[in-house]
């Protein structure tokens, strides 16, 4: 089954000022940046990676402005780094409005034979760099009264899978990190949800992935085929958008494949 046509943008982020973590590349961030600019928001993108940052940013800021995109390279795993991506933010766009924290690292080991150093990289990356960047924007959004805060988890938060111990202690993690945060939030007017992808392709997923995985995985969905990247960005604007106002707490599964 082929995908469905790509969905023009309909200006529900207009003036909104957006910061997104991992937005290099072809992958979930890099699509969540495109279609936030699409959508009418300034946007600020982050990477560990600085050479794939700084290509998307010369990219996005020829098609949409230099006056709508920033960027800046972030390690999640470095409070000072995170704390100077949001304050270029505020510096760049007078506020922040939405972030979306997309920084993530997976990996397959079985448990038996993983190493405290590849469960740690992890569970830092992936579960305190989404705390960190959550508690960086909450400080900010608390002060204005208004903000939204949209995680990326996976459906392996809810599935066992071989090999993903890791990843899947840390994308629950994740889970729980939305619920909770989010009650706190919600007493200043922040929101804060979670996206659950699947299978969303790109090509760095084919890199460190054997086709006989990517097939299976493929087949469990109910479509028959895997998720663009760009699919996911839709649910993750609808998040951040006001079409979700009375939306907080909740882990939104992007697939079939909820447990």
């Amino acid at each position: 089954m082929t995908p469905p046509p790509y969905v023009p943008g309909h200006g529900l982020l207009k003036d909104r000022a957006v910061v997104i973590t991992a937005a290099a590349g072809a992958g979930i961030g890099g699509a969540a940046a495109r279609r936030c600019l699409e959508e009418g928001a300034r946007v600020l993108i982050s990477d560990a990676h600085e050479r794939r940052l700084a290509a998307s940013a010369q990219e996005l800021e020829k098609e949409f402005g230099a006056d709508r995109v920033a960027s800046l390279p972030c390690d999640v795993t470095d409070e000072e780094q995170v704390q100077a991506l949001y304050a270029l933010g505020v510096e760049r766009f007078g506020r922040i409005d939405v972030a979306v924290n997309n920084a993530g690292l997976g990996g397959t080991a079985d448990l038996v034979d993983m190493t405290d150093d590849q469960w740690g990289r992890v569970l830092d990356i992936t579960l305190n760099g989404t705390m960190r960047c959550t508690r960086a924007a909450l400080r900010i959004m608390r002060d204005q009264g208004a903000g939204v805060i949209v995680n990326n988890a996976s459906v392996i938060g809810w599935r066992a899978q071989k090999g993903q111990s890791h990843y899947a202690a840390a994308k629950a993690g994740v889970m729980a990190l939305t619920r909770c945060s989010a009650l706190e939030a919600a007493e200043f007017g922040v929101r804060i949800n979670a996206v659950s992808p699947s299978l969303a392709m790109h090509p760095h997923l084919v890199k460190v992935t054997s086709e006989e995985l990517l097939d299976e995985l493929t087949r469990r969905e109910a479509f028959g085929r895997y998720a663009e990247p760009w699919e996911v960005a839709n649910v993750i604007v609808f998040l951040a958008s006001d079409y979700s106002s009375y939306m907080t707490g909740e882990v939104v599964s992007v697939s079939s494949q909820h447990a």
